[in-house]
C-alpha cells in the first residue's frame, strides 16, 4: 500500500457502552448511545458476543422499522430472521443480512441455538429522504459469497461492501446498489502488521476495534486504541492503522446525507410529522 504523510487524524472516540436490547439481549453500543453519538449516515452500531445463552436466548421479537437500513453481520451463531411480509432468512456464522426497511417492516431475529457462542454486529444506516418510503428489501449474503483479500505482511480483509484495490487486484463486496456507497470491511491483522489505504474525504469513516490493540492516527497524534472503541477519523488522504497485538477491526465508511434526522425509537425520518405518521401507520397495521 502507498505511503503518504496526509494520514487521516483521529477526531473523536466513542467507548462502547454495555446495554441490552430486544427481549434482553446483552450487547455493547458505540454509535447510537445518544443522538450526539452518530456519524452521518451511520446511526447505531451494536456488538453482541457471549457464550452465555441467558444473554441472547430471548432474542429480538417482532418490532417495527421505518426509514433506514439494518446490517447484521454474524461472526458466530445462528439467528432466524422472519417478518410480517412472510420473508425468512437464516443467518449463520459469517453471513450478512442487509435489510432496507424503507416504508416499513416488522421483523424478528430469534436465536436458533440454546448453547454455544453467539457473536456479531448490527449497524443502522440512514436512508436519504427520497428513499425512506420505498418498499422494504433484503440482500442476504452467505459467508462463502463474501470475498477475502490477503495482503503481504499479515493482513486479511473480508470485503462485505465497497471496492478494495491492491495494485492491479480489485476486490468488490457483494452488497450493491446502496445510495450512500458504503464500505464495510472486516480487517484482521497479525501483531505488528500495518495497513494504509486511500479513502476520499467524500466519505465519513469509522474504525471499530473488536479484538486486540491498534495504533491509529497521523504523525501529529498517533494514539493506541483497544477493543470496544469506535474511532472516528477526520480529513486526509490515507487511513493508517498498525496492530499492537493480533487485532480485528471493522472499517465502516459512507457518503453523508447531510439531511435532518428525527428519530423515535425504531423510526428514523426527516421531520416530526413523518415520525407521527409512522407511528399512526404502525398502529393501524399499514406497514405493507
Amino acid at each position: 500500500m502507498a505511503s503518504n504523510s496526509s494520514t487521516k487524524p483521529v477526531i473523536h472516540v466513542i467507548n462502547a457502552m454495555k446495554t441490552s436490547d430486544g427481549a434482553g439481549v446483552s450487547l455493547y453500543r458505540s454509535l447510537g448511545q445518544s443522538q450526539f453519538a452518530r456519524l452521518d449516515p451511520f446511526l447505531m452500531l451494536d456488538e453482541f458476543g457471549t457464550e452465555n445463552p441467558d444473554d441472547y436466548i430471548a432474542g429480538f421479537p417482532s418490532h417495527p422499522h421505518r426509514g433506514f437500513e439494518t446490517v447484521t453481520y454474524m461472526l458466530e451463531g445462528h439467528m432466524l430472521h422472519e417478518d410480517h411480509l412472510g420473508n425468512r432468512g437464516d443467518l449463520k456464522s459469517g453471513d450478512v443480512q442487509w435489510m432496507t426497511a424503507g416504508r416499513g417492516i416488522i421483523p424478528s431475529e430469534m436465536p436458533q441455538q440454546a448453547h454455544g457462542a453467539m457473536r456479531g454486529f448490527q449497524l443502522w444506516i440512514n436512508l436519504p429522504a427520497k428513499e425512506k418510503m420505498k418498499p422494504a428489501s433484503y440482500q442476504d449474503i452467505s459467508a462463502n459469497n463474501i470475498p477475502v483479500h490477503s495482503i503481504d505482511g499479515g493482513i486479511s480483509i473480508k470485503v462485505i461492501a465497497g471496492e478494495l484495490r491492491d495494485g492491479d487486484k480489485v476486490t468488490t463486496g457483494p452488497v450493491q446498489g446502496i445510495s450512500t456507497k458504503p464500505i464495510y470491511w472486516d480487517i484482521h491483522l497479525t501483531n505488528g502488521a500495518e495497513f494504509e489505504y486511500p479513502i476520499s474525504d467524500e466519505f465519513n469513516i469509522l474504525l471499530y476495534i473488536y479484538e486486540g490493540e491498534l495504533e491509529i492516527g497521523s504523525q501529529e497524534g498517533i494514539r493506541d486504541f483497544t477493543s470496544k472503541q469506535a474511532v472516528i477519523l477526520g480529513k486526509g488522504q490515507f487511513v493508517k492503522i498498525k496492530a499492537k497485538s493480533p487485532a480485528k477491526v471493522l472499517l465502516l465508511a459512507a457518503v453523508p446525507l447531510k439531511e435532518p434526522v428525527v428519530q423515535y425509537g425504531p423510526f428514523v425520518m426527516n421531520t416530526r410529522e413523518e415520525i407521527e405518521q409512522a407511528i399512526t401507520d404502525y398502529q393501524n397495521n399499514e406497514f405493507v
